[in-house]
């Protein structure tokens, strides 16, 4: 059956664009949510992979649009408030996606680009199969397992010191000798098929609801209050990455087969002489470990689990022979895997090339395709954001595909709808792989009901009435409505309480709506009003539906807390157009304090042409980003709003990369050809000693490196009177020389 492509993403204009990402950035987080915190996610692991690849690949083509709340920024979800929170002493970022031979080769590529490597040069990696379960973090000190926590957000995570100590084969104490003083070991804890299925088992026997996947039963299983009952269900682990790390890993004795002495029944994988090794003196008893292979070797060693299927990839080809292998594999095993994890062997590439918002520039999870389903496509209903975007979503019979029930589908546009003629009462295919899932691929006309009539997209909001246009040359209809559009201001409501930004527990959407409709909050600052409103009202919170004194009082604390927040997350709360975490962080990084960034928008807002300019030279900061903000601060009403806010809270100065580095808080602009690295990589490696990497030279700014042909900005450089640094100088200045 041939189906229908999605429109090329270098063919979406700029409001298509933005309106998709809105769609996606909702859908993700609502996923996160039901899959990290109630481990029991509403579409599959395809349908979410396909989501973020679609997101990813949109702003990388528009890097403007990247959204206050984009799912590129962040990392699974908040923790559950039944555990202790566990604060990671290093980020557990997740990993980039790609699905085809073309993604893998553009992978590859990037990495050379970034290195300045040579388009042709082979690049070792590590393939290891992705373990469809729940991710952990495991602290040992001198040897001793100590604390156990799952990835949460990525930042904190929730406790399961105890629960982890229960699955099958965890060691309480590391084996061998010259043990690091502290050393933080990641990996996954799935569940066994066979397992599983007793499991279901025992649950059908006993009456209780059955789990829908091994994955589910996992995570489920680990995240109980009571230890016993984790240790009931018979949880494994795999162990595949460290994260921090106090002391050396040393090898303690020639390398054996992964596989081998572990109870799979095969030493046919990551034995020395079975695959092309790096030529280099880390392999071997008594040397030190500094690649992903030799950390497998030392993690079996010190008597962890280690994937036995793990190997080496010299290079391109290595790596699609290694895919295609799990894949033929993958029905024979005993465990669930989605797909194979590369990662760039050598440690000291992995540590040039650093990570991107959040995921690693070194690794990524090249997953198996997935599914196709036929449903019937019940209604079209328009969902109104906070830009007034009217986004059109497909209300699908709920269907079951490989476990995971599939009930909604986003349409993107108006454009879309009349490309594909999709109709209520068609019956749809929905494609399950690719770019976003779920997603109406095809209308299957010869099912099509004899009444059916085109849908017709509507010209005014459904929420409040006002005309919804659609300018020349765009594909996403707006509301007109503004301010006066109860739809617009429910959601900025909802996006300034959202996690990333204030992160008030308590205030869902559910809650926000009805504190809306009952005219208890109408305006941000509102929120932080509410209890002591509360205090007078002759219908305090506590006696409303659904309310109790515990519930109300929670929720004021939680509003307390919340009155203190960092730059970034503040600016990221405005809920301006086209900031998302990214840029919010970059504009608080370059202005320090909330008093400095206010001011400089205000100037900007009043025409001042030097504020102009100067945030122009901020690297990475666009045109369409400064639009957004001059129009912000030249509302009168949103500027009010801002000043009210700012009564209420406090805010800290942005975080400091590296305080303590020369260059901290200084302005560096790159220009010319470098020979020592690339450009890219010295921007990055400026950034995280606390630099501010601008794109054009002003002057404020401090440094320009100069490599050769270097051009008009050293020109301006000279005739500003900034100093201009050759790349020498400036590794000296940075300590890497």
């Amino acid at each position: 059956m041939l189906m229908t492509a999605l429109r090329p993403i270098d063919q979406l204009t700029d409001l298509e664009a933005a309106a998709e990402l809105a769609k996606l950035a909702e859908e993700i987080h609502a996923h996160d949510r039901a899959y990290y915190v109630q481990d029991a996610p509403t579409i599959s692991d395809a349908d979410y992979d396909a989501l973020r690849q679609r997101n990813s690949a949109i702003e990388a083509r528009f890097p403007h649009l990247v959204r206050a709340d984009s799912p590129s920024l962040k990392v699974g979800a908040a923790p559950a408030e039944a555990f202790a929170k566990v604060e990671h002493r290093r980020p557990m970022l997740s990993l980039s996606n790609v699905f085809s031979t073309e993604e893998v080769q553009d992978f590859l590529q990037r990495i050379r680009r970034f290195l300045g490597l040579p388009e042709d040069e082979a690049i070792a990696c590590t393939c290891e199969p992705k373990i469809d379960g729940l991710s952990f973090s495991a602290t040992f000190e001198r040897g001793r397992y100590v604390k156990g926590a799952t990835r949460g957000n990525g930042a904190v995570g929730e406790d399961i010191t105890n629960n982890l100590a229960t699955v099958v084969g965890w060691p309480r104490q590391m084996k061998g000798e010259n043990l690091p003083e502290l050393i933080e070991i990641r990996g996954e804890v799935y569940m066994d098929k066979g397992d599983f299925l007793a499991l279901n088992e025992r649950r059908a026997a006993e009456g209780e609801a059955l789990f829908a996947n091994p994955r589910n039963a996992a995570a489920g299983s680990l995240r109980q209050l009571d230890p016993n009952i984790t240790a009931s269900r018979r949880l494994r682990y795999f162990v595949y990455a460290m994260g921090d790390l106090e002391g050396e890993l040393v090898l303690t004795k020639t390398p054996s087969p992964i596989g081998e002495g572990m109870g799979w029944g095969r030493e046919d994988t990551l034995d020395d002489s079975s695959a092309p090794l790096p030529a280099s003196p880390l392999l071997g008893e008594g040397k030190r470990v500094g690649t992903q292979l030799d950390f497998l070797r030392w993690c079996k060693q010190m008597g962890f689990c280690v994937n036995p299927l793990s190997t080496l990839a010299p290079d391109e080809a290595g790596i699609q022979h290694a895919y295609q292998s799990l894949k033929e594999q993958r029905a024979a095993l005993s465990y669930d895997i989605d797909g194979m994890v590369i990662k760039v062997d050598r440690w000291d590439l992995q540590e040039r090339l650093g990570f991107v918002q959040r995921s690693p520039r070194w690794g990524t999870a090249y997953k198996f395709p997935a599914e196709q389903a036929y449903t019937l496509l019940e209604s079209i209903q328009i969902q109104v954001g906070r830009t007034g975007a009217l986004t059109p979503v497909a209300h699908l019979s709920p269907i079951t595909v490989g476990g995971v029930v599939v009930a909604r589908a986003t349409l993107h546009n108006e454009d879309e709808i009349a490309r594909k003629d999709i109709r209520p009462g068609d019956t749809v295919c929905i494609q399950r792989a690719g770019d976003v899932i779920p997603q109406v691929v095809e209308v299957l006309k010869d099912k099509r009901p004899a009444d059916s009539q085109p849908y017709q997209f509507p010209d005014h909001c459904p929420v409040c009435g006002s005309p919804a246009v659609r300018e020349e040359g765009e594909a996403v209809r707006r509301c007109t409505g503004g301010l006066v559009c109860d739809a617009q201001l429910v959601e900025r409501l909802r996006h300034f309480v959202s996690r990333q930004a204030f992160d008030i527990e308590g205030l869902g959407q559910k809650q926000i709506e009805a504190f809306w409709r009952d005219k208890l909050i109408h305006e941000p600052q509102d929120i932080f009003t509410l209890a002591e409103r509360d205090r007078s009202s002759l219908t305090p919170l506590r006696k409303r539906e659904g309310w109790g004194e515990k519930s109300a009082a929670n929720l004021f604390e939680a509003i307390e807390r919340a009155r203190h927040i960092s730059l970034p997350r503040f600016i990221y709360a405005l809920g301006i157009r086209h900031i998302g975490e990214g840029n919010a962080g970059l504009l608080a990084r370059y202005h320090g304090t909330i008093d400095a960034f206010v001011e400089a928008m205000d100037r900007i807002a009043q025409g001042d042409e030097a504020a102009r300019a100067e945030l122009d030279t901020i690297h990475g900061i666009g045109e369409k980003v400064a639009e957004e903000l001059c129009e912000f601060f030249a509302n009168a009403r949103q500027r009010e709003a801002l000043t009210a806010i700012l009564a209420q809270v406090s805010v800290s100065e942005a975080p400091r990369a590296a305080t303590a580095s020369p260059v901290a808080g200084k302005t560096v602009v790159f220009t010319g050809s470098l020979q020592k690295q690339t450009r890219s990589e010295a921007k990055a490696e400026a950034q995280a000693l606390g630099a501010k990497v601008a794109g054009s030279v002003s002057a404020k700014t401090d440094h320009v490196v100069a490599g050769e042909d270097a051009g008009s900005k050293l020109d301006a450089a000279r005739a500003l009177g900034v100093q201009v640094l050759s790349e020498d100088e400036w590794r000296a200045l940075i300590g890497k020389a």
